[in-house]
């Protein structure tokens, strides 16, 4: 059994910053990605970042590239997500997501929500 949990999230006005931090365990966890996806109300989940296990590579999408951060601390399954200069368009539910054995993103949080406000 594969747990991952979200932590932080709430309110933070517009051009403020928040993090999230995200942990997963259990014995069958391969975790060689961790991923942060977002959903807005009414609309579709995307992707927002992630982190590779190895190399420290990392991914963002174009919407968030310059404000974000992701890191991922070296030899555990805890990965963080700095947000910077935050705006309302990034109002969301915020998920974590980590691969598994077939490089799918199978295991999934049950989300934090972040509003920003003007």
């Amino acid at each position: 059994q594969v747990q991952v949990e979200e932590y932080g999230g709430g309110l933070v006005q517009a051009g403020g910053s928040m993090r999230l931090t995200c942990t997963a365990s259990g014995h069958t966890f391969y975790g060689v990605t961790m991923a942060w996806f977002r959903q807005a109300a009414g609309q579709g989940r995307e992707f927002v970042a992630a982190a590779r296990s190895s190399g420290g590579s990392t991914a963002y999408a174009d919407s968030v590239k310059g404000r974000f951060n992701i890191s991922r601390e070296k030899g555990k399954n805890t990965v963080y997500l700095e947000m910077n200069n935050l705006n309302p368009e990034d109002t969301a539910v915020y998920y974590c997501a980590a691969t598994g054995p077939a490089g799918d993103y199978d295991f999934w949080g049950q989300g934090t929500q972040v509003t920003v406000t003007t």
